[in-house]
């Protein structure tokens, strides 16, 4: 059982890896070719900007799942490494805790802003569900679709802080507990 979800962190990881990677690619793509259509060609397409900006966005707040799960998050590395183990482990507990109700508080709230989310990108198309099939719609995609990452951002956030403390107070119960960095509490 244990293996099952050793691998399935593992995968998740590297699935939302791949999809910061896809995102940065498509930023790159949306640009240039924005940039080359008003420079070269005069004709700018409405959406490039868009595009370009939701994909930061949702790229930024993806690599934020993975920092919290890796614990490379801003981190006091030097405090922690200073301190006796179980001190260390306290403290680097605390803040995987405030990052944990910080992903609860984005999930929540991000839900209610979905949910009450009004008014549409003219520029942008987009597909819908209707009468049992995906339906294209030529433009005025809802807002909400580019808001849903606050809610998904927030539960994995969760997630991501609970099992990095449960990893953690493993750790700590083997003897082999290392804060936050890499570096070995108590000055070991």
């Amino acid at each position: 059982m244990t293996r099952f979800f050793v691998a399935l962190d593992l995968w998740v990881r590297r699935f939302l890896s791949g999809f910061c990677i896809l995102l940065l690619l498509m930023m790159v793509v949306f640009t240039v070719y924005t940039v080359v259509m008003r420079y070269v060609f005069e004709n700018p397409p409405v959406w490039g900007d868009l595009l370009t900006v939701l994909s930061n966005i949702w790229l930024v707040f993806i690599a934020l799942i993975i920092t919290v799960r890796e614990k490379d998050h801003i981190a006091l590395n030097l405090i922690y490494s200073r301190l006796p183990t179980p001190a260390g482990f306290a403290v680097q507990q605390f803040w995987t805790g405030v990052i944990f109700l910080l992903g609860i508080v984005i999930c929540v709230y991000g839900w209610e802003v979905v949910s009450k989310m009004s008014g549409k990108y003219w520029e942008m198309w987009h597909f819908a569900w209707e009468n049992g099939q995906f339906v294209f719609k030529p433009n005025y995609m809802p807002k909400k679709y580019a808001m849903i990452i606050l809610p998904i951002m927030g539960s994995l956030i969760s997630v991501a802080a609970l099992v990095a403390a449960i990893e953690d107070a493993i750790r700590l119960k083997r003897g082999k507990f290392e804060v936050a960095g890499g570096f070995a509490p108590g000055g070991e």
